[in-house]
């Protein structure tokens, strides 16, 4: 059975426009770069040929993986009802105990996870973790730095 990758709905718009550009748009240009590359003679020596099918490649392998994602996805829904717990798509508001610290955090799907910009993934260990809390729980997360321990302010529609 494939992966299902959960998606928000500006990400699989987002996916879903990239595809077409690097189909149309960037699939043409790579093409006139091969191209290009090939006038200028000799191929076995010709550096910019194989920068050009290197870029080929990374293109087709791009496509390859978005093709992937776009055949196995679920939409993110957003619920009407009140969050009483932390599912996909909520934002957590955390106490950090070690360091008596509040922190905002959004749990997404995997591929639209950014750690630097709160928004963490329901795959990883804190993700996990948070999954089913409610306000009040205690939360303790085995991180690579050690135990680490939060406990639930506040959960919000995202």
């Amino acid at each position: 059975m494939a992966k299902e990758y959960k998606l928000s709905p500006e990400r699989l718009k987002a996916l879903q426009d990239e595809l077409v550009y690097l189909k149309t748009v960037r699939e043409k240009e790579v093409a006139d770069q091969i191209k290009e590359a090939r006038s200028f003679g000799d191929l076995s020596e010709n550096s910019e040929y194989d920068e050009a099918k290197n870029e080929q490649g990374k293109l087709y392998s791009r496509i390859a993986e978005i093709e992937t994602i776009l055949a196995n996805y679920v939409v993110i829904e957003e619920h009407e009802t009140a969050h009483d717990a932390v599912r996909l798509g909520s934002r957590i508001t955390v106490l950090d105990k070690e360091f008596n610290e509040q922190e905002v955090y959004q749990v997404v799907g995997s591929q639209e996870a950014d750690p630097m910009n709160g928004r963490i993934s329901e795959e990883s260990p804190f993700g996990k973790a948070l999954l089913g809390k409610v306000v009040g729980d205690d939360v303790v997360v085995e991180a690579p730095a050690g135990v680490l321990h939060y406990q639930v302010l506040d959960i919000q529609k995202a």
